[in-house]
């Protein structure tokens, strides 16, 4: 039960949407009923100060469809059935009879392919008047039920885009649609423009790196390869790795933090009379040589050049022929001489560490670091020296360390000597039994003028030998 407190209307007088119609009050609250129609006040179904039922009605209210509809009407309709206005819904309903509602317009999804173009034309067109700057307070667009419908039914779903509306304060009324929807030019402009600016096409010039990368490839389709894959086990040289962390040589290791007091015991006391000496031979090597921790790769390389030195015709470069008629030469050099593929801002290159058979692990791992660092430099600061023309014999592409692949198909060009190969991700494997290997797949791409097939699969074999059996290494020397 609800009492009425106060009428703000009369009977036969004229009413807009959202204007109050009276107020009443229950046993928790004071509520004020406000029209949700534009209309005319045609009968007063409950008066002031006397009790109304929830769901009762409080007033019948013509609206301007239904006027237009009983003029149209031959036999008009002369008992009008309200419907309630509570506190609660807030709804009241015009004569039954005199004004049928139309089906709804069904609303469909944004990406539903059966969305009628021109409904998706003023989805996005409302989105770009959003984007423009409309509704900045937040607040909902206010529009009648029958401003609503007439909306859908010409394919606007979202008011958003007409605030604020001409009505009272800022409601969008049915001429507001109509003006919205004689602006094809802005709605047509926002349904065909791109989301993102299409910048189309654009022609750029190779640089001067990949250039010369597009002239060796294409050189590189002369090379008649022989291809060969095989898994490595590095569990030994793995279970090595903290043993060689911890006995990184201070050469090789960034400087570190001076200490307040110096220990009672060194070995570095007996340059105490010559502090001058001391960083001559303490800290000589240049700082780009520095690393933290050690990692495979440089034992993957002091392992490969032992195996180089096994097999004297993967230490050989190809003299070409000086005559059409007359056959090439082959130069077997003395020690293992290796390119690497270094990935730069600026491009590809391949730096070469002459002599690998003859420098510790260590000394790799800071001519790695030394080649990375000048690599990312921009441009690159490596230098001829880094990069000798007649190269390495073979060379090592560590695309493990960039992506996940266990194998590839390494290209050989001409100038790169006779081999290379690609180092893939290392994984550990559960053998049957439970024991766990790491194992990492190895790509070879040789020169089959000068490489035999044998000759490639038995070197891989060398390499093995040496990979799976690290303390070998100790025997090592001249």
């Amino acid at each position: 039960m609800i009492n009425t407190l106060h009428r703000s209307v009369k009977a036969q007088s004229p009413i807009s949407s959202f204007e109050p119609l009276c107020e009443v009050q229950s046993d928790k609250a004071s509520v004020e009923i406000t029209s949700p129609f534009d209309g005319v006040v045609k009968e007063l179904l409950v008066q002031e100060g006397h009790i109304a039922k929830v769901g009762e009605g409080l007033c019948v209210i013509e609206v301007e469809e239904d006027s237009d509809s009983a003029a149209s009407s031959d036999e008009p309709t002369s008992t009008p059935a309200p419907a309630a206005a509570t506190p609660t819904s807030k709804t009241t309903s015009a004569t039954e009879g005199s004004y049928t509602p139309p089906s709804p317009t069904r609303r469909h999804h944004p990406l539903d392919p059966a969305r009628p173009a021109e409904s998706l034309s003023a989805a996005t067109g409302q989105r770009a008047e959003k984007q423009a700057g409309f509704d900045k307070g937040g607040n909902q667009a206010l529009a009648t039920p029958s401003v609503r419908h007439y909306a859908r039914s010409q394919g606007i779903s979202d008011l958003d885009g007409l605030m604020p509306g001409s009505g009272r304060g800022g409601r969008i009324e049915r001429a507001d649609v109509d003006s919205y929807l004689k602006r094809p030019q802005k709605s047509e402009v926002s349904a065909t423009a791109p989301t993102k600016k299409d910048l189309g096409e654009m022609v750029i010039e190779m640089g001067r790196t990949r250039w010369g990368m597009w002239k060796s490839m294409t050189k590189s389709l002369e090379i008649p390869l022989f291809g060969y894959s095989a898994t490595l086990d590095l569990t030994a040289l793995n279970d090595m790795l903290p043993i060689l962390n911890a006995h990184i040589p201070q050469e090789y290791r960034p400087p570190p933090p001076l200490a307040e007091h110096a220990p009672s015991i060194s070995p570095d006391s007996i340059f105490s009379g010559s502090l001058d000496a001391k960083q001559t031979l303490v800290t000589s090597s240049d700082p780009a040589t520095h690393f933290k921790r050690m990692t495979m790769l440089p034992l993957l390389l002091k392992t490969l050049s032992l195996a180089m030195m096994e097999w004297p015709v993967m230490r050989t470069h190809i003299n070409p022929a000086a005559e059409p008629s007359a056959k090439p030469t082959l130069t077997i050099r003395p020690s293992a001489d290796v390119s690497i593929g270094l990935s730069t801002p600026t491009g590809l290159y391949t730096p070469t560490l002459v002599g690998l058979n003859n420098h510790s692990p260590y000394a790799i791992a800071g001519s790695l670091a030394r080649l990375a660092y000048l690599g990312r430099q921009t441009p690159s600061a490596l230098t001829p020296a880094d990069m000798p023309k007649r190269g390495g014999t073979l060379t090592v592409s560590n695309v493990g360390a960039v992506g996940a692949g266990k194998w590839a198909v390494p290209r050989l060009v001409q100038g790169g000597g006779v081999a290379i190969v690609a180092v893939g991700r290392a994984e550990w494997v559960v053998k049957p039994g439970g024991e766990k290997r790491l194992e990492v797949g190895v790509s070879w791409s040789a020169d089959h003028r000068i490489v035999e097939g044998a000759e490639l699969a038995a070197f891989v074999e060398s390499w093995r030998a040496w990979v799976e059996n690290p303390a070998r290494l100790v025997g090592v020397g001249q």
